[in-house]
């Protein structure tokens, strides 16, 4: 018998562990002390605050007991092996990151299949033999070593890279030689959300830092005060210049910029109390020139997307919140003198770059990509031809380069790379992978339902052909719902394991993101957040009515963002759902702006020190709305022990609130990664491993 069929008869079976009748399971002892705070003369208890230090004996040995008893749950679900070689088998596939060219070199990332790491090559033409420039898969045995970006000078001498370590969000940079492959002594450390923006002559690059964290605090500490340094070739880093910081702006954080004719600095200014940024810029060829303030307040979101010298391009949705293209002479920059080059569209504009002499701009149509060209003077000059209903990614490059790259992927299509011909207008294949499975097995399909208050929701669906509507089909419901971010049409191979064993995968679009512009974006947040909520029931509420499956049957799962989004839905509405996945979710949104880059947050969820802000927070805050005796559905918190994005502190606390609160047998296990982070580098071989106990806790728990 095929493995497939196999997993098919498993799915059929999970009843036969006897789920519905077992004991509750004896919890690793969490004590529960005393802390209670009152913030705006509420008394709000907090009796597991001695989790947020990570490293005490009390929480590290917490932490064992929970990844012990977990690990002997799962241990009893019978499919848990068979899933992860269907895992290891569809993800043994060749896959390719869209290529740059650089010096006449072309630079891209492949992964062979189940290397823990994507590996750097560089060719000398696209069709060139190409030869390893950095492969961080073998720094450690465990692949918990990352490439967390990088980037070329633009003659494609050299690279600057970041390397992070055990998922952190911290990087160290360093410096290659191209045509040796051999690192040079440059090494640049305590910088994190930073790439490296190259000076058109080669020997130097901007980046951002932080101060070096207190011992002990590096994955705890709050990360304030960035600062934007540059850095000279063969210099050490403690002479990298100070080019621009604000000692009254702790929670600043900055997005360097290099024009391509060399003559700007371009700062992007993020602010951790607001969705919006500013803009600055500064002339690199007057050592005293000032930075000038463009942009400064705050009033809506501005994306530099080139120039043609002192007029910039410039992505904003003011006055537009979906999103236009305007033209800003920094000589005249009032607002009365912007020339609009691209207007608002009914779709959501969400990227636009400069090639070729002209400007490609990707759209969101209900959630799919579409792509537009126009003229440097807005001319439209046609769209760019898809190969179908899914999502795009690419189109970078340079004003003089004459080709571009971009992947295609949809829900049952993994990325392919094309090459497009900014003068011809043609794109053609240049590499496809191939994954097995038959994707002519799948369906596709969007639908539209009302949320609570009548709002009008995308989701899309996948399963096997033929589906039968009667209610019996286990269904995993995924969203996020914040930030401004879009879920779009993406290739998982654990989904797809998912679907090919009978399940049915939904993603919901929920408010919050940016599926439909700053509009969708704004009904989602702060005071608005309970919308996000209501809209992921409501996808809950249409796949029960309409017949794909039933509430015991039925899972959430959602990370970060979307974790907080699954406490909250299991909180508000235990029945509802048959099991729940929270990833590395913001659980306690109380305290959410005291730890790592927390502050920056405050923008989307609002801050507790508001008092308006704070009484939305404690309505929803999943940490804080659990109630003893309520029977809760089976839940499995994951999380990872060097998350300095989300503080694991999140996890722990509400994995250990939710176990005493639980009123019936269902279980609440926490799995808790060592040497791994938020998700970002994280090794394949974890991955796998993460996902098959993810799925077999789903093949135990969701009851035929």
């Amino acid at each position: 018998m095929r493995v497939e069929s196999i997993l098919l008869a498993g799915l059929c079976l999970t009843g036969a562990v006897g789920m519905e009748a077992q004991e509750k399971l004896a919890y690793p002892a969490a004590r529960r002390g005393d802390t209670l705070d009152v913030l705006h003369g509420v008394e709000v208890a907090d009796p597991y605050r001695w989790m947020e230090e990570l490293d005490a004996p009390e929480t590290r040995a917490w932490v064992l007991a929970q990844n012990r008893l977990t690990e002997s749950w799962l241990a009893q679900a019978p499919e848990r092996a068979a899933l992860r070689e269907r895992l290891k088998a569809l993800w043994n596939y060749e896959r390719y990151d869209v290529p740059w060219q650089d010096g006449g070199r072309y630079f891209y990332t492949r992964n062979d299949g189940l290397q823990n790491q994507s590996v750097l090559y560089v060719a000398d033409s696209l069709e060139g033999a190409p030869r390893v420039l950095r492969d961080a898969d073998g720094l450690r045995a465990d692949g918990t070593v990352a490439l967390a970006g990088y980037s070329t000078s633009e003659d494609g001498r050299f690279l600057a890279y970041g390397l992070a370590e055990a998922g952190s969000d911290w990087n160290t940079w360093k410096v290659r030689d191209v045509a040796t492959g051999q690192d040079l002594p440059d090494e640049l450390r305590w910088v994190k959300f930073s790439g490296a923006a190259w000076t058109p002559d080669g020997k130097g690059f901007y980046y951002q830092r932080f101060d070096e964290p207190q011992p002990g605090q590096e994955l705890a500490a709050a990360n304030r005060f960035q600062r934007v340094h540059y850095h000279a070739l063969g210099t050490p880093q403690s002479a990298d210049p100070l080019v621009y910081q604000r000692k009254d702006q702790p929670d600043w954080y900055f997005g360097s910029a290099v024009s391509e004719d060399g003559r700007y600095l371009v700062l992007q200014v993020e602010s951790g109390s607001s969705v919006d940024n500013a803009l600055f810029y500064r002339e690199l060829g007057r050592p005293d020139a000032p930075t000038v303030e463009l942009l400064k307040d705050f009033d809506a979101q501005y994306t530099f997307v080139g120039n043609d010298g002192p007029v910039f391009f410039v992505k904003t949705n003011l006055g537009a919140p979906r999103g236009r293209l305007v033209a800003i002479d920094t000589r005249r920059p009032g607002r009365s003198e912007w020339r609009e080059l691209v207007p608002q569209a009914e779709e959501t504009l969400v990227g636009v770059s400069l090639v070729g002499e002209g400007f490609f701009a990707e759209y969101l149509k209900d959630a799919r990509s579409l792509v537009r060209r126009f003229a440097l003077d807005g001319r439209p000059q046609g769209e760019v031809a898809l190969p179908g209903l899914g999502n795009v990614a690419g189109f970078g490059g340079r004003r003089r380069n004459r080709e571009t790259f971009y992947s295609y992927e949809s829900f049952t299509t993994p990325a392919s790379v094309w090459r497009y011909d900014v003068v011809g207008g043609k794109a053609s294949l240049f590499r496809q992978p191939k994954v097995d499975f038959d994707p002519a097995a799948f369906e596709t399909r969007q639908v539209f339902y009302e949320s609570k208050d009548g709002t009008r929701v995308p989701m899309f669906l996948v399963h096997r052909k033929g589906l039968t509507l009667d209610g019996s089909h286990a269904t995993l419901l995924y969203g996020y719902g914040g930030f401004n971010v879009p879920e779009l049409p993406r290739f998982s191979v654990s989904r797809l394991v998912f679907v090919e064993r009978g399940g049915v995968f939904a993603l919901a679009n929920l408010r919050g993101g940016g599926e439909y512009g700053e509009a969708w974006h704004e009904a989602g947040r702060k005071l608005k957040k309970q919308n996000v909520f209501d809209d992921f029931i409501g996808a809950a509420e249409w796949l029960v009515k309409n017949g794909y499956t039933q509430p015991k049957r039925l899972a959430i799962q959602g990370g970060s963002n979307g974790g907080l989004l699954v406490g909250a839905c299991l909180a508000q509405r235990p029945e509802l759902f048959g099991a729940a996945l929270p990833a590395v979710g913001v659980m306690d949104m109380l305290r959410f702006h005291k730890f790592t880059i927390g502050s920056a947050w405050v923008g989307d969820y609002g801050s507790p020190e508001n008092p308006e802000e704070f009484r939305a927070l404690l309505a929803y805050s999943p940490l804080h709305n659990l109630k003893p005796g309520t029977c809760y559905p089976p839940t499995l918190v994951t999380t990872a022990d060097h998350d300095d994005r989300v503080f694991p502190a999140h996890s722990f606390k509400f994995a250990a609130a939710l176990q005493h609160a639980q009123g019936c047998p269902n279980p609440v296990l926490a799995r808790i990664e060592t040497r791994a982070g938020h998700g970002a580098g994280k090794p394949v071989s974890k991955q796998i491993d993460e996902v098959a106990d993810q799925w077999a806790f789903l093949a135990r728990v969701l009851l035929p």
